[in-house]
């Protein structure tokens, strides 16, 4: 296991390389170039320009998250083949830099949804926190204005001005895509790009659905257990595999974390490990990692990893905005350093408890 930081890169990011280096245990960060448009191409120079800058601080480039992959792929327009073209020559390109583990999602218009983006918890801090309630009475359309009034000035992941721009567009080219042909086109992505993953041994963890069901009339189709199942065997490759995340699964209180851990045993190059607390059924809030903060056993869930032999890259997800840090929404620096070494303290005991 290697702990790891998500650092947006220079510019995006409030959180600096030597901020990162400080925190005990972590050696790497898991980044990306931040400005480049989905469908583009990165080229070596600009991703051995990013390497660069990361390891002049000491540190290195464990895995990317992410190269986004463009609506044209999810939707399989007339320029699909062209993007998925420029998608290998990306993935050559960052293994010309030995970089090998790539996150991506195959998420439909909104890479992810929350209602609030600062709720205030009892203890002071504030939380991304979801209520479907809210979101039931929302015209997606105009979510432009909601995100960019919270973010505290950063652009969001997901929510670049570039695709808030174009919501409207958007939702009409998806207007005819089900959730069938959304994993058809999953399908034709992840065996176009076989070859050159498996030549240069790179390895694609897809990002979970989050939350984990159908919002805005769009479809979700890595949700849970069973689906995430149906997408390994669809392609049965070990360079396809799961980006966990246990907070995005972890949306739906149905589904069995470890359960889905044990399923995709081998297929995990990457985790993201965080904690939520269950308002109820239709509204949640992050949480810290520590267990007793939320309603997930993060206990019971490193170990489940430990257990099924996990020797990827993990970070610590969303965290609080504690102790007056102006930072991206879930993206600080304090409280995800406090998460990185309480994940490795439960590994370490765990670990230790196991060789005894």
């Amino acid at each position: 296991m290697e702990m790891t930081l998500r650092w947006y890169g220079p510019g995006y990011d409030s959180v600096t390389l030597e901020q990162i280096r400080q925190i005990p245990g972590v050696h790497g960060v898991v980044t990306t170039l931040f400005g480049k448009q989905a469908g583009e191409v990165w080229t070596a120079e600009e991703i051995a320009d990013l390497k660069k800058t990361v390891e002049d601080a000491g540190l290195k480039i464990a895995a990317i998250e992410s190269v986004n992959v463009s609506d044209d792929i999810k939707i399989g327009t007339a320029r699909r083949d062209e993007h998925i073209a420029n998608y290998i020559t990306t993935l050559e390109n960052l293994a010309k830099n030995d970089i090998h583990i790539v996150c991506y999602n195959f998420m439909p218009v909104f890479d992810w949804t929350r209602t609030d983006l600062a709720r205030v918890r009892p203890d002071g801090s504030t939380v991304l926190a979801y209520n479907q309630d809210i979101v039931d009475q929302i015209d997606p359309e105009h979510m432009k204005e909601s995100v960019e009034k919270m973010s505290n000035g950063f652009v969001m992941p997901g929510w670049e001005p570039e695709r808030l721009e174009r919501l409207k567009e958007l939702f009409e080219m998806y207007k005819d895509v089900d959730s069938e042909k959304l994993f058809n086109n999953l399908v034709y992505f992840l065996e176009a790009i076989g070859p050159v993953c498996e030549k240069y041994d790179m390895r694609m963890g897809i990002h979970p659905d989050d939350p984990a069901w159908p919002i805005f009339g769009l479809p979700r189709i890595i949700t849970g257990k069973e689906s995430i199942e149906k997408m390994l065997k669809a392609v049965d490759k070990p360079y396809n595999g799961l980006t966990l995340c246990t907070g995005s699964l972890g949306s739906n209180q149905n589904n069995d974390i470890c359960g889905i851990i044990e399923a995709a045993k081998g297929r995990i190059p990457f985790a993201h490990v965080r904690n939520l607390k269950y308002n109820n059924p239709r509204d949640f809030e992050e949480a810290a990692h520590l267990s007793a903060d939320g309603s997930m056993d993060m206990y019971k869930i490193m170990k489940t990893l430990y257990d099924t032999g996990f020797d990827g890259i993990i970070r610590p997800d969303h965290g609080r905005m504690i102790w007056d840090e102006v930072a991206m929404p879930g993206y600080g620096l304090y409280d995800r350093a406090l998460g990185a070494v309480y994940l490795q303290g439960l590994w370490e005991a765990i670990k230790k408890n196991q060789q005894n």
